[in-house]
């Protein structure tokens, strides 16, 4: 089968497009032929290896252990291995996998979802992780409520576009900071309010019940400004120029921070749950759920993709087509 590899860590020129032999799913995981597989930061985190917190936190300390990239996945189902009873060939399914930029790659069962008829592979291929991040930063740490003023920083990115529909499916009252370029796209997704970062401050006398930080760039006392005295910020987007933590800075100083003040600060660090992505299933199938498509590449040009969230900051998600 055709494949995106690496045997190091590096920019885009160490990835290869080559033939490797197509795997065997174990006893708890699924064969799929990949339809579509979604790109976004973390498969540069995991390419390059940096932060360094990558390689330690047991993706490999001097090379990847998984030599294929990409994590969201959709197909359909090859064969499964002896226990599995939740799926069977021939089912169209979506989730995470370690190496999805493939036409073949082994998956958990416990990490895949039925795909909702109405939405193409492209489509569900881009809703595992950011879908999954946005749903665990909202409902789990977030613990939104109906009637509650959120902001979504970023909401115009993979997590954010994500995040202002489901805020609004919990009920909530939504604003979204984004970029010039993005505020149609944003009030299309049903925000309440669009903030055009360029030129205007969220920080504008509106104090929110929840802030869900995708972006990355906002210092702590900047979010907790915008937040109720007893208000919760859950920090998703942890970018930065640190070879060592990148932007984890701000979760560390976060977690320091909570327990001397009267407002809940957190860091996300996602899980990738079969059951969260059924929950969006449902919500997609229904028509209440909508996966923004940026740019669709070909799987010959998946480093180009990489590049392109890497540099772009695109509208939703990138997703390439196998």
């Amino acid at each position: 089968m055709k494949a995106i590899t690496q045997d190091r860590y590096g920019s885009t020129d160490v990835l290869a497009f080559k033939d490797i032999p197509i795997p065997e799913p174990g006893a708890d995981e699924v064969l799929l032929r990949v339809r579509a597989a979604g790109v976004g930061p973390d498969v540069w985190h995991l390419m390059t290896g940096l932060p360094y917190l990558v390689r330690l936190a047991g993706f490999g300390l001097r090379r990847p252990k998984v030599a294929v990239r990409g994590r969201d996945v959709a197909g359909v189902v090859e064969s499964v291995g002896a226990g599995v009873t939740g799926f069977r060939a021939g089912d169209a399914v979506f989730g995470t996998s370690a190496g999805s930029f493939a036409e073949y790659a082994c998956a958990r069962a416990d990490q895949l979802a039925v795909k909702p008829a109405n939405l193409s592979f492209e489509q569900a291929a881009a809703m595992p992780v950011s879908g999954g991040t946005a749903l665990q930063g909202l409902r789990d740490l977030g613990q939104v409520r109906a009637g509650q003023q959120v902001l979504v920083t970023g909401a115009g990115g993979g997590v954010g576009s994500f995040a202002v529909q489901l805020a609004k499916e919990f009920g909530a009252r939504v604003t979204g900071v984004c970029g010039p370029s993005r505020t149609e796209l944003v009030r299309s997704l049903g925000a309440d309010r669009v903030i055009d970062r360029s030129t205007a401050d969220f920080v504008d006398g509106t104090r929110y019940d929840l802030v869900l930080d995708t972006a990355g760039g906002q210092p702590l006392a900047q979010l907790r400004r915008a937040l109720t005295p007893g208000g919760t910020l859950v920090i998703v987007g942890s970018e930065g120029a640190g070879r060592w933590f990148g932007g984890t800075d701000r979760v560390l100083r976060a977690a320091l921070l909570s327990p001397l003040i009267g407002q809940r600060l957190r860091g996300l660090f996602s899980s990738e749950r079969g059951a969260d992505f059924a929950f969006l299933a449902g919500l997609a199938g229904e028509g209440k759920l909508t996966p923004v498509l940026d740019r669709v590449f070909p799987l010959a040009e998946a480093a180009k993709a990489i590049q392109y969230v890497h540099e772009g900051h695109p509208l939703g998600k990138v997703v390439i087509s196998i």
